[in-house]
């Protein structure tokens, strides 16, 4: 069985999300899709797995054309999808999510020991400690509810396994484990279409590349057949040299951010660090260590107690007020590393979005200035190369990439003097990470001091001026870059040096 997709097209009004796309899928193995958000992945998983129609173009399944009307129709055929936004029921369990439309029943009624078993055996290979079939899936961190939606997909053994961007939520060793089942799936013959920004990843797993550009299929071949550096200048249609910007100043002496002993309810202990005007400080360590909670509790958006000591610019700020307004009246500005979820408000418009912690700016006597915030919204726009049509148009229709850019052009409006930043490239393609590093030391180049929460070490090598690692709640003291390799980080992220 061989999936085949010629000359697939897509509109959405005047946007061509699709424009010419051809893929061929050989059973057992691995094929790669790549390119910049917006360029058509996302849509064409879409397209193959029923949830949307294509305009024009033909699919087949072995000799057969496959023109699914929907989902269900997909799924009957062989196709299933792991979303990149997760499309998980919150109130189910983690089993009746597994089982979603397939739910084993016993006499007319649905068979919850049947449906347990069946959660059991594919959560096994993940052996994730918060994972039980009973569990509610609402009450799971984002890496556990990324784990049963790929269980989802497995469980409907389908003969071809769509994964959009599976690991974007996920720890190092869950990753392991994915790939390993991937692995397994291969040599069952299944077909897996695999998206990915990673290329370390598509080195890892691909057997077969597409690349994708401006909605068309701009190269296939063999994954091993291109340098990274190909597939970069493909993806964008240039040659990026160097994917990180030239700083062109070094951090002042000026001390912006001056955090001591903070603690955040047993998640964080006795953390401090120190960060000048135009310095960019790293935050390494593994998923869980404790970085996103330190972010959000110099933030005043922790429910749980925060202590310590925080001044910014000279200024002392209660870390024990939970009120992020005063941290954004001291400088601070924060990106959420859920962008979906609180860093972005989908439905509003980009200019809604751009604005909405500095209303000051475009606002007369208490009242929004529609015409000022459409204007200052066109120029965040256009010096971020946001890919958009217009400042009202709605957050939620636009690429990752693209949202992405509109989170940090808040920072940028905001004039925030600090800028702490969870993951700010996570589910991002290299293009736009290109703009989003462009715009960080631009902004530390200004004086900004800037906290970069990662858990990718190339992109905090490559970006900072000095690295600290989070490790079980503790963080390290900062040290400059030239201190730090990948091997001293990771052991001081597991804990064997300090």
């Amino acid at each position: 069985m061989m999936l085949t997709l010629t000359d697939i097209r897509k509109h959405f009004g005047a946007t061509r999300a699709l424009d010419g796309v051809t893929l061929a899928v050989r059973p057992g193995r691995v094929h790669a899709l790549v390119g910049e958000n917006g360029a058509g992945k996302s849509t064409l998983m879409h397209v193959l797995a029923g949830g949307l129609r294509a305009d024009a173009g033909t699919m087949t399944i072995g000799d057969a054309p496959y023109t699914p009307a929907g989902p269900l129709e997909a799924r009957e055929a062989g196709i299933a999808l792991i979303h990149q936004e997760l499309s998980l029921c919150d109130h189910l369990t983690v089993a009746e999510n597994i089982l979603l439309g397939r739910e084993p029943r016993r006499g007319g009624r649905y068979d919850r020991a049947a449906a347990r078993s069946e959660a059991a055996r594919v959560l096994a290979p993940f052996h994730h400690p918060e994972l039980h079939p009973d569990r509610g899936v609402g009450d799971l961190p984002i890496a556990a509810r990324q784990v049963v939606e790929i269980c989802r997909a497995v469980s409907a053994q389908a003969r071809v396994v769509l994964m959009d961007e599976p690991t974007s939520s996920l720890p190092r060793e869950d990753v392991e484990r994915l790939f390993g089942l991937i692995r397994r799936l291969r040599s069952d013959g299944v077909a897996v279409v695999y998206i990915s920004h990673f290329l370390e990843e598509v080195r890892a797993i691909a057997d077969d590349l597409s690349i994708l550009r401006d909605g068309r299929t701009v190269w296939t071949g063999t994954a091993d057949a291109l340098t990274d550096a190909q597939i970069i200048s493909h993806m964008v249609g240039r040659d990026v040299a160097e994917l990180f910007p030239t700083r062109e100043h070094l951090p002042a002496d000026t001390i912006r951010l001056d955090a001591a002993g903070v603690s955040v309810g047993g998640r964080v202990r006795d953390a401090s660090l120190r960060v000048r005007a135009g310095e960019v400080l790293g935050i390494a360590g593994l998923v869980g260590a404790g970085r996103t909670e330190l972010l959000r509790g110099l933030m005043g958006l922790e429910d749980r107690p925060v202590s310590g000591r925080l001044s910014v610019d000279g200024h002392v700020v209660s870390l024990e007020s939970r009120t992020p307004w005063t941290r954004l009246a001291a400088g601070l500005g924060y990106l959420s590393e859920d962008r979906k979820g609180e860093g972005l408000t989908l439905p509003m418009s980009l200019a809604d979005n751009l604005t909405c912690t500095r209303y000051a700016t475009v606002s007369r006597r208490g009242v929004i200035d529609g015409r000022a915030q459409r204007t200052q919204g066109q120029r965040w726009l256009e010096r971020l190369k946001v890919k958009a049509r217009t400042p009202l148009q709605a957050v939620r229709t636009l690429s990752g990439g693209n949202q992405q850019k509109v989170a940090l052009g808040r920072l940028l409006h905001q004039e925030a003097s600090v800028w702490l930043l969870d993951e700010p490239t996570r589910g991002v393609d290299v293009g736009s990470k290109v703009h989003l590093y462009e715009a960080i030391a631009a902004a530390a180049d200004a004086g900004c001091a800037v906290v970069i929460v990662s858990s990718y070490l190339p992109e905090l090598f490559g970006l900072c001026d000095s690295l600290a690692v989070m490790s079980r709640g503790r963080l390290t003291s900062s040290a400059p870059l030239s201190a730090w390799t990948p091997e001293s980080v990771m052991a001081a992220a597991i804990g064997t040096a300090q």
